[in-house]
Formats: structure tokens, sequence, C-alpha cells
């Protein structure tokens, strides 16, 4: 199992991942500067939404239930940073 640490150094390089690819949009679409930064306040919430996850696990005694806990982080993790690169992707598209 990986350790917390792994766990919250994953889950804030795909957030930083996100925020370098909002603010470099920013630079080419400023006329679309309100969404993005929507963009990049999901992204935030969506990291202090998935450590809260990590740092309180339902069941801290039963190792079989951490590590499903610690899947659906990851999962999560996935789901989400795919939905706000979507949504970046939906707003930067050229006409």
């Amino acid at each position: 199992m990986a350790s917390l640490r792994d766990i919250k150094k994953e889950i804030d390089y795909v957030v930083n991942e996100v925020v370098y690819d909002c603010y470099l949009s920013l630079g080419f679409h400023s006329d679309k500067q309100s969404e993005i930064i929507a963009v990049m306040q999901g992204a935030v919430d969506m990291r202090n939404d998935l450590i809260e996850l990590v740092n309180n696990p339902a069941e801290k005694h039963n190792p079989s239930l951490v590590r499903k806990h610690y899947a659906y982080v990851r999962q999560q993790l996935v789901e989400k940073s795919e939905e706000l690169w979507g949504q970046l992707s939906e707003i930067c598209k050229f006409e």
C-alpha cells in the first residue's frame, strides 16, 4: 500500500497540472477569463475534498477497507480531473 504522502503528492501533482493548463489557457483566451477561473476553482475544491478524504478514512482499523478507500480516492482523482480538463477543453475550443 502506498503511503499517505504519496497519495497526497499525486493529488497535488494532478491539481497543479490542471491549474497550469488553466493559466496557459488564460494567455490565449483572455476573453473567457471568468470561465477558466471557475475551472481553476473547481480544481482547488477537488484537491481540498480529496485531501479531506485521505486524511479521514472511514474505517481505520480494517486494512482491507482502508485499501478500498484509497483506491476510491484515486478513482475520484482520475474522474474529476478528466472532467475538469474536459471543461477547459470546451471553453478553449475554437469556433
